[in-house]
């Protein structure tokens, strides 16, 4: 994902509700996170990391060609009900349809993947809390983080009985395997192009 950075205050308040967030992000030009209150803004990433989700873009448009999931970039906003969260994750998936709240074509609801590409600012949060905050999706079943300096990626899948199972590629021999929208990209194109 862009770096996450300390929350900004606005018009000296530090809570807001969904509904001023909301507002202040349609007329924002740049993106920010919400969480219980909170809005936090969103900076560029490097390099490394726009091509690392220009590569993985371009693999999942070509293995879900003829199926019924479609990738979406960092643009579509997703929204967890259950702990307020409005994040912009770098990739995500959606399988029959994109649910969104209030049919407002904005703030989705139901992605089945979410990849987010890291750097050193992002680990940290994407890895623990943040984590824990997409597992509130239900329709969520596959989870995954990209590192953009080393060969790493860790990708972990919800399981029938709900639990969460990883597994860890470091080879730009080794395939990303994505069970819920059966496709598997190889490191190597997941990495083109980019330097380590």
């Amino acid at each position: 994902m862009s770096e996450v950075h300390e929350p900004a205050i606005a018009y000296g308040k530090h809570q807001f509700t969904i509904e001023e967030y909301l507002e202040m992000e349609n007329a924002a030009t740049e993106k920010h996170e919400y969480y219980k209150g909170e809005i936090f803004a969103m900076f560029g990433a490097k390099l490394n990391h726009n091509n690392i989700c220009m590569n993985l873009s371009v693999a999942l448009k070509t293995g879900l060609k003829g199926k019924p999931c479609k990738p979406l970039g960092s643009d579509m906003r997703i929204h967890i009900p259950g702990n307020t969260l409005f994040t912009y994750p770098d990739l995500s998936v959606f399988c029959n349809g994109v649910d969104t709240r209030n049919n407002d074509q904005m703030n989705a609801l139901n992605p089945t993947v979410i990849i987010e590409v890291l750097s050193s600012s992002t680990k940290k949060y994407d890895r623990g809390e943040k984590f824990e905050l997409y597992k509130a999706i239900p329709s969520l079943s596959d989870y995954i983080l990209v590192d953009s300096e080393s060969i790493q990626v860790a990708a972990w899948h919800r399981s029938d009985s709900g639990e969460w199972v990883l597994a860890e590629y470091n080879g730009l021999d080794h395939m990303l395997s994505l069970p819920s929208i059966d496709v598997a990209i190889p490191l190597a194109e997941v990495y083109e192009g980019v330097e380590i």
